[in-house]
């Protein structure tokens, strides 16, 4: 089977989200999955005397009900400031790296060694893998150092669904312009847009979802509504995190919002036309 990878027109976009949702629908579906994210930079971690890996991982893994490993994130960075970050490969910590070091001399030559193998031990292993991109795949001034976003789509097979957040405004500029600069040889992998946190009368939308298809051949395949979730934070937008204990009611209280969600994001995207996409 194909892979399916959610990217964003930006960070907070909803990606960790909407790979958590569609880990519980297609493990109720009876689908072996398992959430990847090749890279992620963040504070919020997973922690177990073996390896640590990022807590959103971990998190869509409760959704997927599958065992928590460090293949799900390869690479972790957490952010010490002044450009600086504390690397995590495989789960165990690395080194301190500069930013300009970790683009130059890493992410090309060891950094997508670790991401492909991650990968390979999933694909391997699960019936398909729901990745999780970046940031966004049109960041122009990166597009060569970016191992999180469409080279990996490309060497996992994976059809691209791209999220944005509505709430914020210009998510139809933003998704003409995220397509525009995506690399032509990308572009192809682009099958579907999801608009995310909505308030009002999706219906309202459906002209700009039109004129969208026209300008991008690339259709909406969902609008998530805004909605409340008690779930633990998903990455380093939030500067305070909550400590967990990762114990059975902590779990449990997570499955339940997972279903929750899992509810709401099946109610309001195309899972058949996203399902014929991984296979």
């Amino acid at each position: 089977m194909k892979s399916l990878m959610i990217q964003g027109t930006s960070s907070g976009a909803g990606k960790t989200t909407l790979v958590a949702g569609l880990c519980r629908i297609f493990s109720d579906k009876g689908y072996r999955v398992a959430p990847f994210k090749s890279q992620n930079m963040s504070n919020f971690a997973y922690i177990t005397p073996e390896f640590e890996i990022s807590r959103a991982q971990a998190i869509q893994a409760i959704g997927a009900r599958c065992n928590i490993t460090s293949d799900l994130n390869p690479i972790l960075l957490k952010p010490v400031g002044n450009y600086i970050s504390v690397v995590y490969l495989n789960g165990k910590r690395y080194k301190k790296m500069h930013a300009k070091d970790y683009y130059k001399k890493f992410v090309n030559t060891q950094g997508i060694n670790i991401v492909q193998k991650s990968l390979k031990t999933l694909q391997d292993n699960f019936d398909f893998v729901l990745l999780e991109g970046a940031g966004s795949p049109a960041e122009i001034n990166l597009q060569k150092f970016d191992i999180a976003n469409m080279r990996t789509a490309q060497k996992a097979n994976a059809s691209v669904l791209i999220v944005s957040d509505i709430d914020k405004g210009g998510s139809f500029a933003s998704l003409v312009g995220t397509m525009t600069l995506i690399e032509k040889k990308y572009q192809k992998f682009v099958k579907g847009f999801v608009f995310n946190k909505f308030r009002g009368d999706a219906n309202m939308l459906k002209p700009g979802f039109d004129k969208l298809k026209k300008i991008t051949n690339v259709p909406v395949l969902g609008t998530i509504p805004l909605m409340e979730l008690n779930l633990p934070e998903e990455d380093s937008l939030n500067t305070k995190p909550k400590n967990i204990v990762w114990n059975k009611q902590t779990i449990s209280k997570i499955d339940d919002e997972l279903n929750k969600l899992a509810e709401t994001v099946k109610s309001s995207i195309d899972i058949k036309s996203i399902e014929k996409l991984i296979k």
